[in-house]
């Protein structure tokens, strides 16, 4: 199974000069208990911009064309197509960004698993692709109400490929 798994504003913006737009912690924590014990494919600058390097209890896959690079705790391919040559067919995989990666893997995809925020961000360099209704369906929406940690609503969505 290929899911993608991305936090979203209102224009599908997804980043802004390789940081996340906003910062929910239940949107954290659910990436978390969504990703734990699978394995997470992304881009290079992705993994640079994680704190602390490779996610723990995740089997972590970067993509770069450059076979010099080296990602303690991941393992490198130089394609999505070779990564996913190397995954199991049962092995749960989650597109965790950035915006290239997420091109080219939503044709693949089976699942969408979005945090729409009900906002827009200030600054904005990297979107998320189209949702083509013709081809996603919404399985699942759960909203969100804005609190003392979550300036903004939001929904956790599922969409599913028709």
């Amino acid at each position: 199974m290929l899911s993608i798994i991305a936090a979203i504003d209102r224009h599908r913006g997804i980043g802004y000069q390789n940081k996340l737009l906003f910062w929910l912690p239940n949107d954290l924590k659910r990436f978390k208990a969504l990703t734990t014990g699978h394995t997470i494919l992304m881009g290079r600058r992705t993994f640079e911009s994680l704190p602390k390097g490779a996610l723990p209890n995740r089997r972590n896959l970067v993509l770069s064309s450059n076979p010099a690079l080296e990602f303690p705790g991941a393992e490198r391919y130089s394609s999505l197509n070779e990564a996913l040559t190397h995954c199991a067919p049962e092995e749960q995989v989650y597109i965790i960004g950035g915006a290239s990666l997420y091109q080219q893997a939503i044709p693949l995809a089976d699942e969408l698993c979005l945090t729409e925020i009900e906002a827009e961000a200030t600054q904005v360099d990297t979107y998320f692709p189209e949702i083509d209704p013709n081809v996603w369906v919404e399985k699942e929406r759960v909203p969100q109400p804005k609190d003392e940690k979550h300036p903004y609503e939001y929904a956790f969505v599922t969409y599913q490929r028709r």
